[in-house]
């Protein structure tokens, strides 16, 4: 087939999805949060980059050490991967003297999923391996039902779910928020194991209760931080109030995300995206619902398939052409 009419294909497919197109569309609302939804606050205030999340991560999750040294020694995971589903990276500046400054200062940051209210993942994954709770609102994994297609991982603006290339039976990696400890009355592990309280496991309305007390704190003063479980026993300590920019990361990205964090440095330099309110989501599902459904896009595709036959079928008794 020659580019000439390789391009009349192309014309006649896209002439017939253009009139699918045509038609009215209207991204819907984004989704709300979940009645019962559950969540981690991050407080980058609070972090002193001791990595026991990411060790009680792996603990919980039976997933394999992750070495990026030439000695071996320990695990070093240096970002999110099919072997790490939760992480700690650092900021520095300057000198970095001043922590969680943004200049000449230092700050540490979690990388986990964000179980976002209106998942991108969950919206492009084609056989429903990824899901998200109505009352709880984590986003699932289903590795059974997974095709390997990774959509999920191209979908997802947090860059969260990783697929697992060194596998022989490969599969997407994400942070669950440990809903299969939830049976023996445990919780999520890197909140379980946090000394100081930077990362918190709560319902969402309890968090956000506990933003809304640490934005009336006065940096510099001293006040009694929860660890562990909001709601759970209490195993609250006194710490110094760091100053946080006023900003809650999560809050409104994207939709919103049922793990928010809090910081004195700018989330952008954080290595978190600048994010609009509206999630991809609720464009992209709607156009796929309208072509897929209206059998739109398919019979378009039929459409190419049948001009490039026609155009490449011999007259009945016609022989190949001699080799000259």
């Amino acid at each position: 087939m020659d580019r000439r009419k390789f391009f009349k294909a192309s014309l006649a497919g896209g002439t017939l999805l253009a009139a699918g197109a045509g038609c009215p569309v209207q991204a819907r609302e984004n989704k709300t949060m979940p009645p019962e939804a559950v969540g981690l606050l991050f407080d980058s205030t609070l972090c002193v980059g001791c990595k026991a999340c990411v060790a009680a991560c792996k603990e919980a999750n039976g997933m394999p050490v992750e070495f990026s040294t030439q000695e071996q020694y320990w695990d070093t995971p240096l970002d999110l991967s099919g072997k790490t589903l939760t992480v700690i990276k650092a900021y520095r500046h300057g000198s970095a003297e001043n922590k969680d400054q943004a200049e000449n200062g230092y700050a540490f940051v979690k990388k986990s999923c964000l179980h976002c209210v209106d998942p991108s993942c969950v919206s492009a994954c084609p056989v429903s391996a990824m899901q998200k709770d109505p009352q709880t609102g984590v986003v699932s994994y289903d590795k059974e039902a997974c095709i390997g297609c990774r959509y999920c991982v191209a979908a997802c603006p947090f860059g969260v779910p990783r697929f697992t290339y060194d596998q022989a039976l490969p599969q997407i990696s994400k942070c669950q928020l440990c809903r299969h400890r939830w049976k023996d009355g445990k919780y999520a592990a890197c909140a379980e194991v946090c000394p100081t309280g930077a990362t918190l496991y709560g319902t969402v309305a309890d968090i956000n209760k506990e933003i809304a007390r640490r934005k009336t704190l006065k940096a510099g003063s001293q006040a009694m931080f929860p660890r562990g479980k909001l709601g759970g026993p209490d195993q609250s300590y006194p710490n110094v109030v760091g100053k946080y920019i006023d900003h809650v990361y999560g809050e409104k990205e994207f939709g919103g995300t049922q793990m928010v964090m809090l910081s004195g440095v700018p989330f952008e330099k954080l290595g978190y995206p600048d994010l609009p309110p509206r999630s991809d989501a609720r464009a992209s599902e709607t156009l796929q619902h309208t072509l897929y459904g209206g059998l739109i896009a398919p019979l378009a595709f039929l459409g190419v398939l049948s001009y490039v036959a026609k155009r490449n079928a011999k007259p009945e008794g016609e022989e190949g052409g001699q080799n000259e």
